[in-house]
């Protein structure tokens, strides 16, 4: 599969791609810069650290920073915090998304990556409830098909987690590692699912992303991407069998920079599969 790049932004942190079915738009943040794109132009800059965001159906973004859940009204950059968390002060919203129901399912992260003190939590547009904790960097997440299962990633556990997932209740129930990640693939971050159940996962620091079958554990296909620390995927386009792909540049050496100067680029490839949509949140 032919990679392509579509904005050479050299984004620090370049993260939480979100797919808006209505408008064909893609929506991204680089986290460090508190930037977020709507494709390739930059849509605003804001005040804090922003981990992700999703469409909301009445055509604005909920967006997860520092320590909350706000929503953004892209025409007019207006923000109005819906939900503020209890967190460490050295921690920050890291990785997020609406799961079929229109909640935001969120998670957090410590900043110097070390300690787990992150948690998951879930965001009704009312209430806010916590699914998991003593996480240390809280990454991809992404649902299966008939949406009764939930699976998730803490970066340096190298695993992905799978869980039951209740819809109605958006409750989680019986973890399992489905997914083992050798060392040599870099370290699991963003991901996203297909309608066929496989999932493609984004490798920070294996300058590529891979498909797998979580039922089996088996690896299906690898991508290579010419960013080092490739950091999440999302698909859409019309037939959503595109898939973006964010990278970052953070903390990157001369050499590594070198080697691969797009890094904090923005990529697409076109692939032979339709992807599951990015949800919409309920507001």
């Amino acid at each position: 599969m032919k990679i392509e790049l579509l904005l050479d932004a050299k984004a620090a942190l370049g993260e939480g791609p979100a797919w808006n079915e209505k408008t064909q738009t893609l929506y991204w943040v680089d986290i460090l810069q508190k930037k977020i794109y709507a494709g390739i132009e930059l849509l605003a800059e804001v005040d804090e650290f922003i981990g992700c965001l999703a469409p909301c159906k009445n055509g604005h973004l909920i967006l997860g920073k520092r320590a909350s859940f706000v929503d953004f009204d892209p025409v007019t950059s207006q923000q109005t915090v819906l939900a503020s968390l209890s967190e460490p002060a050295t921690n920050r919203v890291n990785d997020g998304k609406c799961d079929p129901a229109g909640r935001f399912i969120a998670g957090t992260m410590d900043m110097n990556e070390k300690a787990p003190t992150g948690s998951v939590y879930s965001f009704d547009g009312k209430s806010t409830r916590k699914l998991l904790s003593d996480v240390t960097i809280s990454n991809g997440l992404a649902w299966s098909p008939d949406y009764k299962t939930f699976y998730y990633i803490d970066t340096p556990t190298r695993e992905v987690k799978a869980f039951d997932y209740d819809v109605a209740t958006g409750e989680i129930a019986s973890p399992r590692t489905t997914i083992r990640v050798p060392e040599a693939f870099g370290w699991p971050d963003g991901m996203t699912s297909d309608t066929q159940g496989n999932l493609w996962i984004a490798f920070w620091g294996g300058a590529q992303v891979a498909k797998w079958n979580p039922n089996t554990g088996q690896l299906l296909e690898q991508i290579s991407v010419p960013a080092l620390q490739t950091s999440s995927v999302v698909f859409g386009g019309k037939n959503r069998n595109e898939l973006f792909i964010t990278s970052a540049r953070k903390e990157m050496s001369e050499a590594n920079l070198t080697k691969y100067p797009l890094s904090g680029g923005l990529f697409r490839v076109l692939t032979n599969v339709e992807g599951m949509p990015t949800f919409e949140f309920n507001l």
